[in-house]
């Protein structure tokens, strides 16, 4: 039996990078999983390689932006299976490259704050009497070293990201008592966004990769989705509200 067996797991943005390697670890240890992304043709594909590790998974087309949209992710999650026991809130997207703080527009700003915060926040909301009901809930919120370290050419995606870490420690104390736990990662990984920008920025990226002990950016299956298997499982009931980078 796996570690996650028989749990229900909704994990955004997993056509792809992080996500992907975190639905699919869940997928290994007996999740059902909703693959919610927006991009159809890597969101189907994701569905499809999860079910063919021999576990239920589905495909949502979900754009994160749109509070109805989430809220069609989680009950599509809840029809199909009656429960929903573990929400992933990793999706992102920028309407914006890197850009100088003075030159940062309101609608790129606005976009970060409803694909991460504002859609973290929606998704829980809409996950939460479902696993109140239960006396079981696992969030696992994406945030980011861009925020915490102040990263340059960013403040978009780096106040956003910090804003979800807030919701996150607040979620994490208004509701433990129910069995709910609410954690953030901050990860250090090696997506294919990640290495374009390297490729395009290294005078900036290589000296971040050195300065971290050690001294290369994770693997998003290898090196982060076990973490996010730590925090969906019965093994980290006793941990809320906590930040791991």
């Amino acid at each position: 039996m796996g570690r996650l067996s028989n749990r229900v797991a909704i994990v955004t943005g997993s056509g792809g990078g992080i996500g992907y390697g975190i639905a699919k670890r869940y997928a290994e240890e007996g999740a059902k999983v909703t693959v919610a992304e927006f991009n159809a043709a890597t969101g189907e594909k994701a569905a499809q390689e999860l079910a063919a590790l021999g576990v239920d998974a589905q495909f949502v087309q979900t754009d994160v932006a749109d509070k109805a949209q989430v809220e069609n992710m989680v009950q599509q999650t809840v029809d199909r299976w009656g429960r929903v026991d573990v929400l992933v809130n990793n999706a992102w997207t920028s309407k914006v490259g890197l850009t100088r703080v003075e030159w940062m527009e309101d609608i790129a700003m606005q976009h970060a704050f409803d694909v991460s915060a504002m859609a973290a926040l929606w998704s829980m909301q809409a996950c939460f009497p479902h696993m109140k009901a239960a006396g079981y809930g696992r969030v696992v919120n994406l945030c980011s070293l861009n925020g915490v370290n102040a990263h340059m050419y960013s403040v978009n995606y780096n106040m956003a990201k910090e804003a979800q870490r807030t919701l996150t420690r607040t979620a994490a104390v208004e509701w433990g008592s129910k069995g709910i736990t609410v954690n953030a990662i901050c990860p250090a990984a090696k997506t294919e966004a990640l290495k374009n920008l390297q490729a395009a920025n290294p005078a900036m990226f290589d000296p971040l990769e050195k300065a971290i002990p050690m001294q290369y950016f994770g693997d998003p299956e290898e090196d982060i989705a076990p973490v996010a298997v730590f925090l969906a499982s019965e093994e980290s009931r006793y941990m809320t509200g906590n930040t791991l980078f």
